[in-house]
């Protein structure tokens, strides 16, 4: 038996200090790992000041950047899936839904608008990776389709900027015909000789990707957006191979042909407005041709073929 034992007292958990700095006044940059002041990284259209790397943003931030004055008219604000083939997996699609609206406050993943860029009345289209991973469903579809129409018919160029995870898999072969319906309407967009430029944004993929993102007049793209149909991951498991250094990276689409131009988010709304100028969208203000003399038609109708060339090739 011992003669002298310590009585061992368990260890004080140590108060935390409390921050006095209030939380997310401070954003670290996944580039350069750089701490940056909120307000001054909005003000920054959300791109690092000191590496350039593209935070991602809502759609309608994406949409107070381009239009003048940050304001827009909104169309199909109110329509909403029906879940129609009641779709369940680990969790009901409506549970889902619900909790994309709460998130975001939006009916479904895009914003359908029309507003001025630079001056130039346009209808722009903004995707929502925040719900759902902007996935096309039958809503997406039909709110894009009917902005396309409304564009026609107001001989508008129209914009849109993709953000997607590609189609919507909770709505089956529905959402697949999503493409269709918005290729047949950008159709009727070329056929009226009106210009369509995509924005490709980080990320663009599956049918988005294989639809209407890579239809444009001119396709744009973010620096080091992720562009593809399938992941990286699920091709190198297909094919057995290591991909490239920056294998499906904006910059490396543009160098093999897939993409026009790859543009800092801080100069989109300029490129964006001397593009539509030079595809004549400053001459969409005119009166139709059917109400002018058939001489003045002819001539404008040949200024349209000349302002066009990219339509013509």
């Amino acid at each position: 038996m011992a003669w002298f034992k310590k009585a061992r007292t368990p260890i004080a958990p140590t108060t935390a200090k409390v921050s006095r700095v209030p939380e997310g006044l401070w954003v670290k940059c996944p580039g350069c790992s750089q701490a940056i002041y909120n307000k001054d990284l909005a003000a920054n259209l959300n791109v690092c000041p000191k590496c350039a790397h593209h935070f991602r943003v809502s759609a309608t931030e994406r949409l107070r950047m381009l239009f003048d004055g940050g304001s827009w008219t909104e169309y199909d604000k109110e329509l909403a899936s029906t879940d129609p083939l009641a779709f369940t997996d680990t969790k009901p699609y409506k549970a889902r839904l619900k909790a994309g609206m709460d998130a975001t406050g939006l009916k479904d993943a895009v914003i359908v608008g029309s507003g001025r860029i630079d001056g130039l009345e346009t209808m722009a289209a903004a995707m929502e990776y925040e719900f759902i991973g902007g996935s096309m469903g039958v809503v997406v579809g039909e709110k894009i389709t009917r902005g396309i129409e409304r564009a026609i018919e107001g001989r508008w160029p129209v914009v849109i900027v993709c953000c997607s995870g590609g189609a919507r898999m909770m709505e089956g072969a529905l959402s697949l015909m999503q493409m269709a319906k918005i290729c047949g309407a950008l159709a009727r967009l070329d056929r009226a000789r009106l210009p369509y430029i995509a924005v490709l944004t980080d990320p663009t993929t599956g049918g988005v990707t294989a639809s209407f993102a890579m239809l444009g007049d001119l396709n744009i793209a973010e620096p080091k957006a992720l562009i593809g149909f399938a992941g990286p991951r699920v091709i190198e498991q297909t094919i057995r191979q290591k991909l490239p250094e920056g294998f499906q990276r904006s910059e490396f689409l543009l160098e093999k042909g897939m993409l026009d131009l790859v543009i800092d988010r801080r100069e989109l709304k300029a490129t964006l407005a001397n593009a539509l100028r030079f595809m004549g969208a400053a001459r969409l203000d005119c009166p139709p041709a059917t109400i002018l003399a058939p001489e003045v038609a002819v001539a404008s109708q040949g200024a349209a073929r000349l302002v066009s060339p990219l339509r013509d090739s």
